[in-house]
């Protein structure tokens, strides 16, 4: 499944500056020849992906955007200077649409790509270009040419940042509710979740992230029980893993029973799906008697940091949040 988020933009690439009409007026020169400059070019639009974009969120409050133009030509053959081109930051995996002819133009997909949807009008030719032995003072020039306009569609085809998994009931569903806009359905029984939901967390402190709620694993599902396979290739399509455990049915005798399970699923189905940045939580600690289910899972997991929430009341959830964005803003291996 593929989280998509569209918006439609409007671009304005710089006009030309235009050409100059002059001439020489210096002192014991009578006859100065023309000496127009040319006009400067427009400005590019040039979209350029990076990986400090995870969303389309920016294009909520800007939707036009106008590249500067050419300065004009001026006398002593003085060109104008180029307009500055301007350059709109995307997420990698952002597809751009010509929406005037409905036509796929653009692909983004690696960090560090760039496109020219709106190319800069040329600067005119001052009329120091048409001196000819005919015509030793054209009083003419050329008008530089006009920016191009276009109404992208840009449509991001982003995997999800952030795979919520774990047994059914850890409480994924609840976790997604409490810090994105998406709103699954959320029920005290196993397989609640038939599809993944995503959602789009914003912090308000750092660039937003795209979380899946992936439904959850079972013993065998690297085989396909509980639809395993289905829910375990969304895994394979994000970032990070946050591993959600539910405190309260932690097994005292064997604690990590329940982290085991779902990593051992993991590892069957493909082993890259271990080698991923696994956040393990404990979840429900505002539940009573839990604390001492909390210690004995620390204790056994004694090589990770784990983080205790409550995704019902919100306690934790930006401790959490955090440690998320720290792993997200590593540069990629």
């Amino acid at each position: 499944m593929k989280f998509i988020d569209e918006v439609i933009i409007t671009v304005w690439s710089g006009d030309g500056g235009r050409g100059c009409v002059s001439f020489r007026r210096e002192k014991f020169i009578p006859q100065g020849g023309p000496d127009g400059g040319d006009g400067g070019k427009g400005g590019d639009i040039v979209l350029k992906t990076t990986s400090r974009k995870r969303t389309l969120y920016q294009f909520r409050f800007q939707k036009n955007f106008k590249a500067k133009n050419g300065a004009h030509g001026q006398g002593k053959k003085k060109t104008g200077k180029n307009g500055q081109d301007l350059f709109i930051e995307l997420p990698p995996g952002t597809q751009v649409t010509d929406i005037n002819t409905g036509q796929i133009i653009k692909d983004l997909i690696k960090p560090g790509e760039t496109f020219v949807p709106a190319r800069g009008g040329r600067g005119g030719q001052g009329n120091a270009r048409f001196k000819t032995s005919t015509n030793r003072t054209p009083r003419f020039a050329q008008p530089g040419e006009p920016g191009e306009t276009k109404t992208l569609k840009l449509e991001l085809k982003l995997l999800a940042d952030v795979g919520i998994i774990g047994l059914p009931n850890a409480g994924k569903s609840t976790l997604i509710t409490a810090v994105s806009s998406a709103r699954p359905k959320i029920g005290n029984y196993p397989f609640t979740t038939l599809f993944p939901s995503l959602g789009v967390v914003q912090t308000g402190w750092a660039e937003p992230f795209v979380v899946a709620d992936i439904p959850g694993l079972i013993k065998g599902a690297h085989k396909g029980t509980g639809l395993g396979i289905r829910f375990l290739r969304h895994i394979e399509r994000t970032r990070i893993l946050v591993h959600l455990i539910d405190v309260s049915a932690i097994d005292m005798d064997n604690p990590l029973d329940a982290y085991n399970i779902v990593n051992k699923e993991l590892d069957m189905y493909n082993q890259k799906l271990t080698e991923k940045s696994q956040i393990v939580v404990l979840n429900k600690i505002d539940l009573p008697d839990v604390r001492e289910a909390a210690k004995k899972f620390q204790s056994a997991l004694k090589e990770k940091q784990v983080i205790l929430i409550s995704a019902l009341t919100g306690k934790g959830i930006e401790n959490l949040n955090s440690k998320i964005i720290q792993l997200l803003d590593r540069p990629n291996e």
